[in-house]
């Protein structure tokens, strides 16, 4: 069968009717109670068959001997059983016309054991042969929110929101720790989807389906190793600048090659070489974890920026000035202002007050108009590219956020503005979740990394366009 076909269906894995749990359990103590709590507590409304030969129900739901015997048609198969079982349940699966497979167990080619590898290589003829795209070995699964399917171990996937950012891992640990930084961080998300040992469908795939996903509009990428980085890049390249790529690659260290290896079934590679590949793909690349999410959720809500000229408005002197640090170090240029644009601020703010780029209004705080001029005149002028917006709460500016909201709203991000508001907790939150669930700003935790964010947006907008 060819690559084509197995392609084909990947549309069904991720957007299933029914959904068997092979290895299905009513024990806590196995991995296949925990995949079938998942889907039934994440609201999965297609049909459910749990699969195992001493169960008749499980979680309340009628079970199956085996895959073989269950009448209906299966789109996707979740497969939680040892190793040596997998390879009969995988012909079971050719069998019985199954679209898909999550394959959760490990004992495969990341084992210090030549079996595993063997076992691998016979699953990946068995799964081409029969056309079956297969997610993992060696994964916590699939989460598509869009169709309240959790296809994986954990439950708590289930309370992200539902968004248009998709993260693509290979390593489980890190997908648990990307997804619960999005809970915190109110950021929505599409899908997650777990590579693990990459059996027949790998990252070049990912980022071919993805780019027909209506639902993904961001995809964000954690990579260890690569088996085909030429068809990585080849795959990115056809697709350059349709949808934002970010990526964040570990390995560099020579420790951290040999970890890929046993975790992951693949040596990671020179980092500065991947690196370089991939940029030239249209990838962009980050250093962090936080930075992933942050470049992720603020591509999916930001304008790009025209240029490099940005604006700091802040609330108080220290925080701007830290910001103007990142921003000069990152090639931004704090822009001069327009002198209609200078004379508004000038009127607006007391002589003695920092009244050029960065602006401090503090000396306004009690004047929410004043605050509200500002912001607007600074917004229109034409030698702004972006803005970063900066206050930290003190009793004198409570107001400050609420007052500001419905002119963030009216912008709609017609050139980006992040914002750093930090309040003791209760005091902002609402507003803060309010806007950005509206997509009216990206609000993170520090001038600096707001700064950086700003920065990177600026510099995927010169990578796109190959400056």
């Amino acid at each position: 069968m060819s690559k084509k076909e197995i392609l084909h269906k990947l549309k069904s894995l991720f957007n299933p009717e029914t959904v068997a749990v092979i290895g299905a359990s009513d024990n806590p103590d196995k991995l296949g109670f925990h995949v079938m709590k998942s889907l039934t507590d994440g609201g999965f409304n297609g049909e459910i068959v749990p699969v195992n030969p001493g169960s008749k129900r499980i979680m309340g739901i009628p079970a199956s001997p085996s895959i073989i015997g269950v009448r209906n048609p299966i789109d996707l198969a979740v497969i939680v059983l040892p190793a040596d079982l997998v390879p009969e349940i995988f012909e079971e699966c050719h069998i019985k016309r199954i679209k898909g497979i999550v394959l959760i167990t490990a004992g495969f080619k990341e084992i210090d054991d030549p079996t595993g590898g063997k076992r691998q290589s016979k699953l990946a003829e068995i799964a081409n042969r029969a056309a079956i795209p297969v997610i993992g070995p060696n994964t916590f699964g699939i989460i598509n929110l869009h169709k309240n399917l959790n296809a994986s171990f954990t439950p708590e996937f289930s309370w992200l929101e539902k968004g248009d950012v998709t993260l693509v891992s290979q390593s489980g640990g890190i997908s648990h720790l990307l997804a619960f930084m999005a809970m915190r961080r109110n950021m929505r998300i599409s899908k997650i989807i777990g590579l693990g040992n990459r059996l027949n469908i790998g990252f070049a795939d990912m980022i071919a389906y993805l780019m027909d996903d209506p639902e993904t509009k961001v995809l964000a990428l954690y990579l260890e190793g690569v088996n085909e980085p030429r068809h990585l890049v080849e795959t990115a390249i056809a697709n350059r600048g349709k949808k934002p790529i970010v990526a964040y690659k570990t390995g560099s260290a020579s420790k951290g090659d040999q970890e890929s290896l046993s975790h992951t079934g693949s040596m990671a590679g020179n980092q500065k070489v991947y690196e370089g590949a991939l940029r030239q793909a249209g990838i962009f690349c980050v250093n962090s974890t936080q930075a992933l999410i942050d470049l992720s959720q603020t591509l999916s809500v930001c304008s790009l920026p025209e240029g490099r000229r940005i604006a700091i408005l802040t609330g108080q002197a220290g925080p701007g000035m830290a910001a103007c640090d990142v921003c000069e170090t990152e090639g931004l240029e704090i822009a001069p202002f327009k002198p209609e644009t200078q004379k508004i601020i000038n009127e607006l703010l007391p002589p003695l007050a920092l009244r050029t780029n960065p602006v401090d209004m503090g000396p306004a705080w009690y004047n929410s108009d004043a605050v509200h001029g500002i912001v607007r005149a600074v917004m229109d002028d034409e030698n702004v590219d972006g803005i970063i917006l900066l206050t930290m709460f003190a009793s004198a500016n409570r107001d400050v956020v609420p007052n500001l909201s419905r002119l963030f709203i009216k912008w709609n991000q017609k050139k980006p503005v992040i914002t750093c508001f930090i309040s003791p907790p209760g005091i902002w939150d609402k507003h803060v979740i309010s806007l950005e669930k509206a997509g009216a700003i990206i609000n993170l935790s520090s001038p600096e990394r707001a700064a950086k964010t700003m920065a990177c947006l600026w510099q995927y907008k010169k990578m796109i366009k190959g400056a």
